[in-house]
């Protein structure tokens, strides 16, 4: 069991390394809570969400660029 444990620890891929993040990722990135992240990606043209049939998915380099322009959220 405890090998699996290491597989799988091995398999995972760095938050700074994917293209795409969940809700509760970018939230463990960034600091921003959940129901801030869901309010923020609620509007249709939101620029750095991903909507996989009813997921959505953060895009994390839109995101980087979002936060880096916005004064307040």
């Amino acid at each position: 069991m405890s090998d699996n444990r290491k597989n799988s620890k091995k398999d995972e891929v760095p938050i700074w390394f994917k293209p795409t993040l969940s809700i509760e990722e970018t939230s463990r990135y960034s600091g921003i809570g959940m129901s801030k992240l869901y309010e923020l990606t609620n509007p249709e043209d939101c620029p750095f969400v991903l909507w996989i049939g009813t997921r959505r998915m953060i895009k994390r380099r839109k995101f980087d660029e979002y936060i880096e322009r916005v004064y307040s959220i």
